[in-house]
């Protein structure tokens, strides 16, 4: 294709790396003239079960062939059985569909102020450094005023704290307005900074004494991108709603807002709703999905310390590097070069990072990948932040 087109027919919305991918096998695509890129992006934290997996495939070629849509007028089975499963493994109890992260975090936002109403709880207390979305309740969360400023003014009642700290959340908390407050266990946009013990434990109890809903934004850490099916799972404190999409599809759009029967029990019908949201077509593709992933968590905590130690052993003592943190299959670099050139002269080097912030590479790979391949990767990594190509 000639990528001069997309400036043409597209809105100018996206800063893209100038390449044109046509297919995948595993943990590689191919561009149109079918060189190979290892992907350490996966779709930016997507693609969980890499390319063309075979479970994938026979999933969606069945479903396809029965129902794609049929709206929620009806009853569905998939959607059935995906929502049971996410109940079972999350402890919580009931499941709302969407198409997005963006949207699991807008329907969260509406069910805490439905929550509030007759409390006259109204408010949001969120993080700064975060990032929850781009529409504009999710983006009247996100803790990063670059994001913000174009679109302002914002859906007001949102108070910004700094992240892990639990004397500036009890001090708001104390306010007594708040419907609930919205975190990342790990922020991945803000540049893959895992929030502490302490602040998490803390972030609990505060919200039972104050009478207030703690949302986790679990959009790019749920589904086993950390090693356990849910970043909040490291804590042992489970939230009262929890906002998933990315890899639940496992490349196929969707969202998921799970919440408690507190949340379940101020909800009436018609107070949110999605036509495609749960759609036949998906929820049996990410029922597919998790049950891969569960038998995969073992080999994703033994790939994530392989690439923790590797990054540790090559990449933290190089001069350009700051810091390198992370856990499971999801880890950030901080260097003194402009991230993206690192990302640009990976691509020439038929590797696929990402950023997440000016200066984090991020590295977010399918967890189907195996140390060979972590080796290759963070070879190539080595030596383009080393300036060795």
């Amino acid at each position: 294709m000639d990528i001069r087109e997309e400036k043409l027919y597209l809105a100018p919305l996206y800063n893209r790396f100038p390449l044109s991918i046509v297919k995948g096998e595993g943990v590689y695509v191919f561009d149109e003239n079918n060189n190979r890129y290892l992907d350490f992006a996966s779709g930016i934290a997507v693609n969980s079960l890499g390319y063309a997996h075979p479970k994938i495939i026979e999933a969606v070629s069945s479903q396809v062939r029965k129902l794609t849509h049929i709206s929620n007028l009806y009853y569905t089975e998939p959607q059935v059985e995906l929502a049971k499963r996410l109940v079972k493994l999350s402890g919580l109890d009931k499941v709302f569909f969407c198409n997005s992260g963006t949207e699991a975090i807008e329907a969260s936002l509406k069910f805490s102020r439905r929550w509030g109403k007759e409390k006259k709880k109204y408010k949001f207390i969120s993080t700064l450094n975060s990032f929850h979305g781009r529409t504009m309740g999710s983006l009247s969360v996100t803790g990063q005023k670059k994001y913000q400023e174009p679109f302002e003014p914002l859906i007001e009642g949102v108070t910004f704290i700094e992240f892990n700290d639990t004397k500036a959340l009890e001090e708001e908390l104390r306010k007594g307005d708040y419907c609930a407050v919205i975190l990342e266990p790990i922020q991945g946009e803000g540049g893959i900074n895992p929030a502490r013990q302490e602040f998490i434990e803390t972030a609990r109890y505060l919200c039972d004494k104050y009478d207030t809903l703690l949302i986790f934004d679990e959009v790019q850490t749920g589904i086993g991108r950390t090693g356990k099916m849910f970043a909040f799972q490291h804590f042992n404190v489970i939230p009262d709603m929890l906002a998933l999409a990315k890899g639940l599809g496992g490349g196929l759009p969707i969202g998921a807002t799970v919440i408690n029967s507190k949340v379940t029990e101020s909800l009436h019908y018609g107070d949110h709703a999605s036509t495609f949201g749960g759609n036949p077509l998906v929820t049996s593709v990410a029922s597919v999905v998790i049950e891969e992933i569960e038998k995969l968590l073992p080999h994703i905590n033994e790939v994530g310390n392989f690439l923790g130690k590797l990054l540790k052993e090559k990449i933290a003592p190089l001069d350009d590097v700051l810091d390198v943190r992370g856990i499971g299959l999801m880890y950030g670099i901080d260097t003194k070069s402009n991230a993206r050139s690192i990302c640009e002269r990976c691509i020439e080097e038929r590797l696929l990072v990402i950023t997440c912030g000016k200066n984090t590479v991020r590295i977010v790979p399918p967890l189907v990948i195996n140390e060979q391949e972590i080796e290759e990767g963070v070879y190539i990594l080595e030596k383009v932040i080393k300036g060795g190509i």
